[in-house]
């Protein structure tokens, strides 16, 4: 049976930018955010990458990785993750080199196959018109990988700062696919079940079952990112989630804007299929007072008997959403 207790905590953000607020006090709230998870003891820090979305702020997580590093002292840092179809290798194991070399042993590199944005955008990162290809996944991250080793005699291409300085790798997933490609490769895995719960037990598996040990891990450690909106009470966690549902549903419209107010969010005139597309989302979400948390954090982690949480709590206020990672920690750890 998972002790809830014993289980590592860590903070997935995505730098929300809230109406009636700008991307810069989004990104200064970050740095808040993630020295107030330090002093709360949570063991790493990840910072998603999204593009053409106005409320969301972590369009360039390797500089935010820099910044939220140096502002902090323990907490490990990293990438929820870098969507490698966006970047050249190349350029990846640069930047994540560098980022180890300034912090060594501090920095995660989370790799994720999807674009995490539109096509157009995503032909914009790569200046190609070419379509993306989950069939070139493999062969970039292979690409990736040789840039941290030594680079042979007649090597024409080099990654300054990379060999020597590579940080550990995860792959991030919300499918099978990549869940299947850590276990093969005995490196650790991140499922994404805040917002694919329904493909979290069944990728586990998977990641489990195809685990061939390396020299990284001997056993399978599987990390599952939940979201979670603790409050006082049920009734305000459930009031100051409301925005994380309409958000939700503007993106899946191609509407994404601001993030939304909890007024907002209440005085929306929703439809009946949009309040059930709402419903159906807040299922996978764990959102109360500290004891109805607790009791859904426990759940989750037996059904899962992840090795580690990560949380994202997506909030207007940000003084809320320093709360419940404060109510969150207090409720697991029972102090």
């Amino acid at each position: 049976m998972t002790d809830a207790s014993e289980v590592p905590l860590s903070v997935l953000d995505l730098a929300p930018v809230s109406q009636g607020s700008t991307s810069a006090q989004a990104l200064q709230n970050t740095l808040d955010l993630a020295r107030h998870a330090e002093r709360l003891g949570y063991h790493r820090y990840w910072l998603a990458e999204h593009h053409n979305m106005p409320g969301i702020a972590s369009s360039a997580p390797a500089v935010l990785i820099g910044h939220v590093a140096a502002a902090t002292e323990r907490i490990r840092v990293g990438s929820g993750g870098v969507m490698l179809p966006n970047h050249p290798p190349l350029v990846v194991a640069e930047q994540f080199g560098t980022l180890e070399a300034f912090h060594p042993g501090r920095i995660d590199l989370g790799i994720g196959r999807a674009p995490g944005t539109d096509g157009v955008t995503a032909q914009a990162l790569r200046r190609s018109t070419a379509p993306l290809s989950a069939d070139d996944f493999p062969q970039q991250l292979a690409e990736l990988l040789r840039y941290f080793e030594e680079p042979a005699p007649d090597q024409k291409v080099i990654a300054v700062n990379a060999p020597g300085n590579k940080p550990p790798l995860w792959l991030l997933g919300s499918s099978g696919y990549s869940a299947q490609v850590a276990g093969l490769m005995g490196i650790p895995f991140a499922f994404a079940h805040h917002f694919s719960a329904e493909n979290t037990l069944p990728a586990l598996a998977l990641y489990r079952e195809s685990f061939r040990p390396s020299a990284v891990l001997d056993k399978p450690y599987a990390m599952v990112a939940a979201a979670v909106v603790a409050a006082d009470d049920d009734e305000h966690a459930r009031y100051i989630a409301g925005p994380s549902g309409l958000s939700f549903l503007r993106l899946r419209s191609g509407r994404p804007g601001l993030f939304p107010s909890s007024e907002e969010a209440a005085a929306y005139p929703y439809t009946d299929l949009e309040r059930l597309f709402i419903e159906d989302r807040a299922r996978s979400m764990i959102i109360g007072g500290p004891e109805t948390v607790a009791r859904g954090v426990a759940e989750l982690l037996e059904k899962t008997e992840a090795d580690e949480l990560m949380v994202t709590t997506m909030v207007h206020d940000h003084n809320d959403r320093l709360r419940s990672y404060e109510l969150l920690t207090k409720a697991v750890r029972g102090s």
